[in-house]
């Protein structure tokens, strides 16, 4: 982080003129925008970013000789390396650009899968994964004979994980071959011991991958400092554009992974007998990038930089501990996720209300909040729900619009039980 460009002080009034759509108005409504763990808004810098790519350098990236095609990838480079700074990664080329989270763990579930899998062996994951990093392990698993074991998730929405007088997690078995787990869970909020979980994997030579989607927003991604050896995210839910997304990769472990998909940009040479392939990052990323959006989520990453982190992050935190107290005083109202550690997100339930219902009526007063399963349909099972209502923050957000959707809640509620 460039610490003399940062901020000192939170300015809430400031931040949120930076934010375009916030201007709009949603059924004649101020628009209350309370679904960031879906995908967060993008401050007018990044659009402007975007935008300027198709109207000034629009090219093809390591393509050409040309002065446009030289300063995309220029551009995108430097996306790249803002990036690696970012997450303290050690080399620019551990950066793989996808196009999201998912994208990314599919990459990594394919790859490791070639790599790793053998018929017997096991997967380890949790029971509050988002489908993005269940599916891609179940798919590997039933490639190669594995079996996929999950870590059960206590009341509060913590993992439960049983430990063996040497202190090992038990779930750790001579069979485990990756140890794939969510930072922060997309329906709960909870973040997860995720750098003492990868220590004792890595004891094991166990190979860790983390799904960052939902931390790379709000917490500070250190991968020197966790020590896993893949992490993912997506560009959208950090203030970026859609469609982007990251896989950091430990260098040594990448070199070993085979690539998941084939085509131009990632190869060396190409015969009808043989292909060999080109080295890192461009081995894993075939085809044409977004290179508009890679560019805007380096923007989105320098402009969260401009801003002192643990400030945002305490101004999440207050509007958490106030959609909390405030919404346990409606009558039947059940948080689900009270873990003790958690980010901006608030997933809840409401005695004889339908979570599909309150949404349409919150939506009707202006409020974006997210209902449903969440794409975490075991992790709803668990709790013995269909769904839920989910209000995730961001640091644009702000105790009054808190206020706003719980009268708006409030009023819901009574039209419909």
């Amino acid at each position: 982080m460039n610490s003399t460009a940062v901020k000192p002080v939170f300015d809430i009034a400031e931040i949120r003129a930076q934010f375009p759509i916030l201007k709009e108005l949603v059924h004649g409504k101020p628009l209350v925008y309370f679904d960031n763990a879906a995908t967060s808004q993008k401050p007018r810098r990044v659009i402007k970013a975007e935008s300027s790519y198709y109207a000034t350098i629009n090219a093809n990236v390591h393509r050409g000789v040309h002065t446009l095609s030289t300063k995309a990838t220029e551009a995108q480079e430097a996306a790249r390396e803002t990036i690696r700074k970012h997450i303290n990664a050690k080399h620019a080329h551990e950066v793989i650009f996808t196009s999201g989270t998912t994208a990314s763990l599919n990459l990594a579930a394919f790859s490791l899968g070639q790599l790793l899998l053998k018929k017997g062996d096991e997967v380890l994951i949790s029971g509050m994964e988002h489908h993005a990093n269940i599916v891609p392990w179940q798919l590997a698993c039933e490639r190669h004979g594995a079996v996929l074991k999950v870590i059960p998730v206590t009341d509060s929405g913590e993992l439960e994980i049983r430990r063996s007088d040497d202190q090992m997690i038990r779930q750790f078995t001579e069979r485990t071959k990756i140890f794939a787990i969510s930072h922060v869970s997309n329906t709960l909020g909870t973040i997860n011991p995720i750098k003492g979980l990868i220590a004792e994997a890595r004891k094991r030579g166990i190979i860790t991958v983390v799904d960052g989607a939902q931390a790379i927003a709000h917490l500070n991604v250190d991968v020197q400092d966790l020590g896993c050896d893949l992490y993912a995210f997506s560009g959208h839910k950090a203030y970026g554009p859609t469609g982007t997304g990251v896989l950091y990769g430990r260098e040594e472990l990448l070199e070993r992974m085979p690539p998941w998909q084939g085509g131009g940009e990632m190869i060396d040479v190409v015969t009808f007998e043989k292909t060999t392939f080109a080295k890192l990052p461009f081995k894993f990323e075939a085809g044409t990038p977004h290179i508009a959006g890679i560019i805007g989520l380096g923007e989105a990453i320098r402009w969260m930089e401009d801003y002192d982190k643990a400030a945002m992050a305490a101004h999440e935190h207050l509007l958490l501990e106030h959609a909390t107290k405030e919404l346990l005083t409606i009558d039947g109202l059940r948080i689900i996720g009270t873990a003790k550690e958690k980010v901006g997100v608030i997933s809840f339930v409401i005695e004889g209300v339908h979570h599909y219902d309150l949404g349409t009526l919150l939506d009707q007063q202006g409020i974006a909040v997210r209902t449903g399963h969440h794409c975490t349909q075991p992790l709803m099972d668990r709790f013995g729900v269909s769904g839920t209502t989910r209000a995730s923050f961001a640091c644009f957000n702000t105790v009054e619009e808190i206020d706003s959707m719980i009268a708006a809640t409030k009023k819901a509620v009574k039209m419909l039980r």
